[in-house]
């Protein structure tokens, strides 16, 4: 869900070529629940499914959308979430019982015959499974991931500042306030997408959020900004009522710290505030990490994605030729580059 400060945050929209040559940490549990809500039947909501009724939902992005990426010369560096903190967990509760009304309304839009799959979308979990598969996957496509200790997204957000990789990619904002210097947006769903309920269809493109441009645009610090999300809710507190973006800008531009604030605000959530703002300025990240690219290996991939999963080895094989296409490319010119050194 993260942070609900996009009304503030000025963008630029970019095409997905336009990131060629760039190295970017992607939220890998933000993208695979996109993912498991996105790559479904379009009528009942369904996930796509394996002759073991395994999901597959998760996998056919993967394969399909990195695949896209990497051949636009991107390279991706997946981040998987860790343990969330202690203070996390009423939101997840909440989240849990959200999505246990969700199916029952999808059970029962299923069984009027009406259009389901807005409701089948709010279902989506993701099991330990899922993630195992998915790492197995991206090591045979030689798509390099990183195990955060906490959330992902901070882990992102620190290989950003350390000059790891160009930016954070998800669809969330939750980066910008752990001190990403960069945000880019929408890279596992660039295309045309439907509109809900509506037979409209628009294009999505790539857009990158500078923090420093953030702030300068909105006169405030890092510091503010965070009191900004987390006064308009994030993943660890529900909004404060009556409070929406625009309110609370004003109320950090007329306070000095966040016990003023406070002072001005009925502050009702039960977890303690500056646990959250204390997270969002140190939260705990994985230093000693490993990157590696690797060339993809076409029989593991054939194997995991046709053998055990039932994908068609006619699409499969097309789509690693293209894949070992793009990494031979991005070789060769890396090989250039070095050259002209």
């Amino acid at each position: 869900m993260g942070v609900r400060i996009a009304p503030l945050l000025p963008k630029k929209e970019v095409e997905l070529e336009d990131l060629s040559g760039k190295k970017i940490a992607i939220d890998a549990y933000n993208t695979l629940y996109s993912f498991l809500s996105i790559i479904r039947d379009k009528m009942t909501g369904e996930y796509l499914r394996d002759s073991k009724g395994r999901i597959t939902s998760h996998l056919s992005g993967i394969f399909y959308r990195l695949t896209r990426l990497i051949e636009a010369g991107i390279k991706p560096i997946l981040v998987f979430d860790g343990e969330p903190p202690e203070f996390k967990r009423e939101t997840i509760e909440a989240r849990e019982e959200m999505k246990r009304v969700a199916m029952e309304k999808w059970k029962e839009a299923m069984e009027r015959g009406e259009e389901a799959i807005t409701y089948a979308q709010a279902t989506a979990r993701l099991t330990d499974e899922m993630v195992h598969d998915s790492k197995a996957l991206l090591d045979a496509m030689g798509i390099s991931w990183v195990q955060a200790p906490s959330e992902g997204e901070a882990m992102c957000a620190y290989l950003c500042k350390i000059g790891e990789v160009f930016g954070a990619g998800s669809q969330d904002a939750d980066a910008l306030l752990f001190g990403s210097p960069r945000l880019v947006r929408n890279l596992s769903i660039t295309g045309k997408r439907k509109l809900p309920r509506k037979e409209v269809y628009i294009e999505i493109k790539p857009e990158i959020i500078e923090l420093e441009e953030v702030l300068r645009n909105l006169e405030i610090t890092r510091e503010q900004l965070i009191i900004i999300g987390i006064l308009t809710g994030t993943d660890y507190n529900p909004s404060v009522p009556g409070i929406g973006p625009k309110t609370a800008l004003k109320l950090v531009k007329g306070c000095k710290n966040l016990d003023e604030v406070l002072a001005k605000v009925e502050w009702k959530a039960d977890v303690n505030v500056e646990d959250i703002y204390n997270f969002f300025l140190n939260p705990p990240v994985e230093k000693k990490y490993k990157i590696v690219w690797r060339q993809p290996n076409k029989e593991k991939i054939i194997k995991f994605m046709v053998d055990e999963h039932d994908f068609s080895l006619e699409r499969v094989e097309k789509v690693v030729d293209r894949l070992l296409h793009a990494y031979t490319t991005a070789q060769q010119v890396t090989l250039a580059d070095w050259l002209k050194k």
